[in-house]
């Protein structure tokens, strides 16, 4: 199956400075496992800039014209977690054109599916808020891209990151036609993602997972509530906002995941996409900081893709 990726140099460029989790490393090491042998069939695809219109109407004017007022030369600390650095514009801006570089590859057919290995993440951005790593919201700007260009009525987004996408769930709540479901630990940070967050028309579903829960725990949530809550929404596109710090061995939360929980899930999608939206699928790369684990997790999600 064709499987395009997405991605840039200037990911590495984004320097949250010496021991911050969400480093330059990161993006390293989930490109070097896609140097194996086996992921020698994905189109290798340079992640292009977003246009700064493209931003909108996933955040607000005011927002981005402050986040392009940063001092380019110089580091700002947004808050404690989110720096911006003289690399970070370019690789934001990168991070959300991949993704809609990878909107435009599966509606055009030339791929079936797209990963984009890219950072900053996006699912924690509000509407006209930086936080928890992340300056756009690349799950958003994707959505919202596929509506403009290509028409589409139905577009979800399901992300398996240990946090909740608080940034993704205000972007979406208020639009029917947006659907996004998570499944996430709590208590964590950012302290969202409550059961009763519904939408505002039951198009957001949040599934919470205890404390070292597993892959059992993680299965069943799925299995039995967001694939089907999906499916009943019967998405024309489905986006994937795929973080990996809820593997059993990221120092950033205490869940239990494995590999073979990333592929189950991923494979799952896979069917579901089938089903709904002719197998496109768009995955976008959040979370995950333990580097091994997010190497071999990535490779993982990246093989389902590609159906191996």
């Amino acid at each position: 199956m064709s499987v395009a990726l997405f991605t840039h140099p200037s990911g590495l460029a984004h320097d949250t400075g010496p021991d911050h989790p969400e480093c330059a490393a990161r993006l390293r090491a989930v490109l070097r496992a896609l140097e194996a042998q086996e992921f020698a069939p994905l189109l290798r695809e340079v992640a292009p800039k977003a246009p700064i219109e493209a931003l909108q109407p996933a955040h607000s004017a005011d927002y981005i014209a402050a986040i392009l007022a940063l001092p380019p030369d110089q580091t700002t600390y947004i808050d404690g977690d989110t720096v911006f650095s003289p690399g970070t514009l370019e690789a934001a801006l990168r991070a959300a054109g991949g993704a809609m570089a990878a909107v435009d590859a599966v509606m055009e057919g030339w791929a079936k599916a797209a990963f984009v290995a890219m950072r900053p993440p996006g699912h924690h951005a509000e509407a006209d808020r930086a936080m928890g790593f992340c300056f756009f919201n690349n799950a958003a700007i994707a959505a919202y891209h596929a509506r403009a260009r290509w028409g589409l009525k139905r577009i979800a987004v399901v992300d398996f990151d240990v946090h909740h996408g608080n940034g993704t769930q205000d972007i979406f709540a208020h639009d029917a036609e947006l659907f996004y479901a998570s499944s996430h630990q709590h208590p964590c940070f950012p302290g969202t993602g409550m059961v009763r967050e519904q939408g505002v028309a039951g198009n957001i579903m949040n599934v919470q997972l205890a404390p070292g829960s597993g892959g059992a725990e993680f299965r069943a949530a799925w299995e039995g509530g967001i694939i089907p809550a999906v499916a009943s929404f019967r998405p024309e596109l489905l986006i994937i906002s795929a973080g990996f710090d809820a593997h059993a061995a990221d120092p950033l939360a205490q869940l239990r995941l494995r590999e073979a929980d990333f592929a189950w899930v991923t494979q799952a999608l896979m069917e579901l996409a089938d089903a709904h939206c002719p197998g496109r699928v768009v995955s976008l790369l959040e979370g995950g900081y333990d580097l091994d684990a997010l190497a071999s997790s990535t490779a993982a999600h990246v093989r389902a893709l590609m159906r191996l």
